[in-house]
């Protein structure tokens, strides 16, 4: 029998697959609010066993992109729980995906009195897109100050509690891709010399302190966090102590009781090879569920569930391009060919328009 398609346990959550839908960026939150356009979207994904959302700021700082959603505001809660009604009646779990965007931000992209903020004044190299004025150079950061920190671990907390209001099964800390709270785990973009600098015990402490009050807001049994070991996005590089800091994660992730880690594995898009050797550790050092992602298909996905490699597999660009992906995986259906052009657009427009089977 398929293990794939067959129910899964999830913390006290039953799952009615083993397939889950990563979180992919889409823009379609205007004024950052989620809306009804959304809510049909995740809804034509709910054959997923759980759909993990498009990262969501807990803060009006780290809304870093144009148009995507945030959970600090009374309307936010509003917009998402429109989605996670439509997506419960169609059978999925939903966790809310946190994404501070730290320095990948611009101030053009920020509400008013929003501010760029990094753990150090470090800009990332390259260019992000604001509505406003088309491509700009990323801005230098400002460095957090200890109060900044605290701010931001109390926004955090609070955005799980707005999570649980607005009927999300869970959340998932997004601690990968260059985003803040890798930008403190990662030596390139944290270069402190106080207690949130310099040795890895010190880099992660942020991550562990976001991971503590969350956990206390609303319960370890609903908290996930997403990591990218040798991932490079967002001016993240490759340095020599990776392996022993991810292997450092692994250990002191696994002391907190976290229900799962999420590892991304974005090779099959062109970036460096994720070593089998890492994954295996996460699998060792770390006893809450593992979701493996990164260029599966579903014999892919089938051999490593049997093999016991991971508890559940995600996927993103081929959700995102087959809503009833599930039923074309089960039957050997042809796949609709995601349309890059229309990724991060406003609108329906290759969004809630790719047909799904008849």
């Amino acid at each position: 029998m398929s293990q794939l398609y067959s129910k899964a346990t999830l913390g006290l959550l039953t799952l009615q697959n083993h397939l889950v839908m990563s979180p992919m960026t889409r823009n379609r939150a205007i004024g950052n609010i989620p809306n009804e356009l959304m809510a049909e979207y995740y809804a034509q994904r709910a054959s997923a066993g759980l759909i993990i959302t498009e990262g969501t700021s807990p803060s009006p700082n780290g809304l870093g992109y144009p148009r995507i959603p945030g959970i600090f505001s009374s309307e936010q809660v509003a917009g998402w729980k429109l989605v996670t009604d439509a997506v419960h009646a169609k059978g999925a779990k939903i966790f809310l995906q946190f994404m501070h965007c730290g320095r990948i931000g611009h101030p053009l992209n920020l509400p008013a009195g929003a501010r760029v903020l990094g753990p150090s004044a470090v800009a990332a190299s390259g260019d992000i897109y604001t509505d406003a004025e088309g491509m700009k150079p990323y801005v230098t950061p400002e460095e957090m100050t200890d109060s900044d920190i605290k701010v931001s671990i109390e926004e955090f907390a609070q955005a799980g509690r707005n999570a649980i209001e607005a009927g999300f099964d869970g959340i998932e800390l997004h601690g990968a891709n260059g985003y803040l709270l890798e930008q403190f785990i990662r030596p390139n973009s944290n270069q402190r010399t106080d207690h949130y600098g310099g040795t890895i015990e010190n880099r992660s402490r942020f991550v562990l302190e976001v991971v503590d009050a969350v956990t206390q807001a609303i319960g370890k049994e609903k908290v996930g966090i997403r990591l990218s070991p040798y991932g490079i996005f967002n001016d993240m590089p490759l340095y020599p102590a990776m392996e022993a800091d991810y292997t450092y994660l692994a250990s002191t992730l696994n002391a907190t009781g976290l229900l799962y880690i999420h590892l991304v594995d974005h090779s099959s898009m062109g970036t460096p090879e994720v070593p089998e050797s890492i994954k295996a550790t996460f699998r060792n050092e770390f006893h809450g569920k593992l979701i493996l992602s990164g260029g599966y298909d579903a014999a892919h996905a089938e051999s490593d569930l049997e093999a016991g490699k991971c508890d559940l597999i995600a996927i993103g660009r081929p959700f995102l391009a087959n809503p009833d992906i599930v039923a074309r995986w089960k039957t050997g259906a042809a796949l609709n060919q995601p349309d890059m052009d229309s990724f991060y657009i406003p609108g329906p427009k290759g969004y809630t328009d790719y047909p799904a089977l008849k």
